[in-house]
């Protein structure tokens, strides 16, 4: 397991709503994970337990109308719930890559692949104002910062204030006395938004100010930097062209004029690439690239169009296009399912693959736990946008606490097996009235009355795993995993002494 290895993400107590025509959507009710270096997260739960509202947290692709009410997300120790979209843009894709879960609406369908690849690499081709950008880098993202930070505070005040107006007008059958109640409490709360976004413009743009002028400074210097580098490398291809040309002109052979043009070109392509990205140099990287992912015969393939790929070559093309920018983390939101079994296979293997080569830090995203068996380091079970279970794969996969995941287990085929599938029955809660107790309550044959009533903490199984469920209070009766459940450890098990036995 991956217990020393450094902590390269942490989501703290994170808390995520939606603003909608109805209420307010409790999408995301205090989760917290760390994500090691290297290791594999996987994050499983039904549609809507909140799974990718939490990774396009982690992205900063958040739709407009959501309201971010608490919590951190710490990529190494920088707040990314804080940063501006300046500091997002140098991140997203570059150090934290995303692949979705359907790679043709991933790609431009009238565009070709061997561009689509090469899109990001051409778009940020200039060195001079990456080398620029870099020097001016931390005094930039300080003062960038400071406004963001300001801005995100009182647009979440101005959506939780919107939000509350919206709720009180949709109340039906009000008197006049609760109207006028109602009247007042707006106003309120109005004058306390209006208070706080003085006091927060206040606050933040005497420190934005300051740090405007450090920045002021800092990009003077780093214009004569850029400007001697490029003074450097220029004089230095100058020289080397002249001296290749006068030798050139005194060439009588053939061959000796060709292998000088050759050097010629090669310390012009050289030169270039000091400056920028060229179309070649982009174009090689993208070759590698591809043949990295598996798709076969790169060179003819990059001039193809996606709709001439198959839905497993997409995704490839997809993971390849995450990994231009050698993420050092990758999100994969399902990645596997518009993928038929066999292809599912391929691609997790390919995700493997990679992750070890590069030496990533992955989050997968599934719905589905048997997926995950052979991917993950870890596994974190959401339900209703809480994290329910919490363990390494053995943990969640041979000493299950949680009925959900219980109820999950169940639900997955498996060959030898003798018991029934189980279904999960009912449906999710709806979270613009969450559940006061247990949101799983409704669904578990397990539910006692607390479950109603109170919201279970985490209890702690083993220092590694953890479950949210009454039924691990000393108070709560003692209650069997369901047949099905104990069967396929039971089966699990056997086969894999079995196995040890015949190596």
């Amino acid at each position: 397991m991956a217990e020393n290895r450094d902590t390269v993400l942490s989501v703290e107590n994170l808390v995520i709503s939606f603003k909608t025509d109805h209420g307010i959507l409790r999408a995301v009710r205090d989760v917290s994970f760390d994500l090691r270096q290297g290791e594999t997260l996987c994050i499983v739960g039904e549609s809507g337990s909140g799974k990718s509202v939490t990774s396009k947290a982690i992205m900063g692709i958040l739709a407009n109308n959501a309201i971010i009410e608490g919590g951190h997300i710490l990529y190494r120790g920088e707040n990314l719930l804080e940063v501006s979209e300046d500091e997002f843009y140098k991140i997203r894709g570059h150090k934290i890559g995303m692949i979705f879960q359907d790679p043709l609406s991933s790609l431009n369908p009238i565009v070709k692949i061997g561009k689509q690849i090469t899109e990001a690499m051409l778009i940020n081709s200039d060195k001079l104002k990456t080398m620029y950008n870099d020097l001016i880098s931390d005094d930039l993202i300080r003062y960038k910062n400071t406004l963001a930070k300001m801005n995100i505070a009182i647009a979440n005040e101005r959506k939780k204030l919107d939000a509350l107006v919206t709720s009180i007008r949709a109340k039906e059958g009000r008197s006049a006395a609760e109207k006028a109640q109602d009247k007042d409490l707006i106003r309120r709360k109005q004058a306390e938004f209006k208070a706080f976004e003085k006091e927060t413009r206040e606050k933040y743009l005497s420190k934005a100010k300051e740090y405007k002028d450090i920045l002021t400074e800092s990009e003077k210097r780093a214009k004569k930097e850029v400007a001697a580098y490029k003074q450097k490398v220029t004089e230095e291809y100058k020289e080397k062209e002249k001296a290749l040309k006068r030798k050139l002109a005194g060439e009588t052979t053939q061959e000796g004029r060709e292998r000088l043009q050759k050097e010629l070109e090669a310390e012009k392509e050289a030169f270039e690439s000091c400056l920028r990205i060229t179309k070649a140099e982009a174009k090689r990287r993208a070759l590698q690239i591809m043949k990295e992912v598996g798709i076969p015969e790169p060179e003819k393939r990059y001039n193809q169009y996606p709709f001439e790929f198959s839905g497993g070559m997409r995704q490839r093309i997809v993971i390849a296009i995450a990994l231009t920018a050698s993420p050092e983390i990758l999100i994969c939101d399902e990645p596997t399912t518009a993928l038929d079994v066999t292809i599912q296979a391929q691609i997790l293997e390919l995700i493997n693959k990679i992750k070890a080569e590069r030496n990533l830090s992955c989050i997968f995203i599934t719905h589905d736990l048997g997926v995950v068996a052979n991917m993950a380091d870890r596994v974190a079970v959401m339900y209703a946008g809480k994290i329910v279970e919490y363990g390494t794969t053995d943990e969640i996969f041979f000493d299950p606490r949680h009925p959900y995941t219980w109820a999950l287990l169940s639900s997955i085929p498996d060959v030898d097996s003798k018991e029934r599938l189980e279904a999960i029955p009912g449906t999710p809660p709806d979270m613009i009235y969450p559940p006061k107790g247990d949101a799983f309550a409704l669904r578990s044959k397990y539910a006692m009355n607390i479950d109603f009533r109170e919201q279970p903490p985490f209890f702690k199984v083993t220092d590694t795993h953890y479950a949210a469920t009454w039924l691990l209070d000393s108070h709560a009766p003692k209650v069997e995993m369901p047949k099905i459940v104990s069967e396929r450890i039971k089966n699990s098990l056997e086969g894999s002494s079995y196995d040890q036995s015949e190596t």
